[in-house]
């Protein structure tokens, strides 16, 4: 296993899954690229506490223009690097559905383990929203560690 990519999102259980797949790739002695997806323009809009140094961003931000979401998700991904302290790790910013985008990039990356946070969900989210773990989990062939997030 040489290439692990680590999926993020905004929501501070993130850190817990930095961390955990940081550790997994050294371990493996592996590449490392942080994945953040643009996914649902509303999610923006929710504000966390900072964690891993990360400040979240500026509520004013006019959430329509694409242009200003990949600069808040790179500024993300690269605080992320910081706290890892690697510069080596790579970061990728890509538009879409949570899972197809993880499940394309993680194929075209050629990942050997794609790391995931496994967020507790009620059953309406599930239906409505639809379980990302698990359609990577039943879609893919490529190893996925899971971390569980759940306090």
């Amino acid at each position: 296993m040489k290439k692990v990519l680590i999926c993020i999102d905004y929501n501070p259980t993130s850190e817990i899954v930095a961390d955990a797949g940081y550790q997994l790739s050294k371990s493996l002695n592996a590449e490392v690229c942080l994945l953040h997806i643009i996914a649902d323009v509303q999610y923006y809009g929710v504000q966390y506490p900072t964690f891993m140094g990360y400040h979240g961003f500026d509520a004013e931000i006019d959430l329509n223009i694409n242009k200003e979401m990949h600069s808040v998700a790179e500024n993300f991904l690269d605080t992320v690097r910081k706290h890892l302290k690697d510069t080596q790790v790579e970061t990728k910013v890509i538009e879409g559905t949570t899972a197809e985008v993880i499940l394309e990039y993680a194929s075209s990356w050629k990942a050997d383990t794609i790391v995931l946070g496994t967020h507790s969900h009620n059953i309406l989210e599930k239906i409505f929203i639809g379980d990302v773990a698990s359609k990577i989990l039943k879609n893919t062939k490529i190893p996925v560690y899971m971390v569980p997030t759940n306090k």
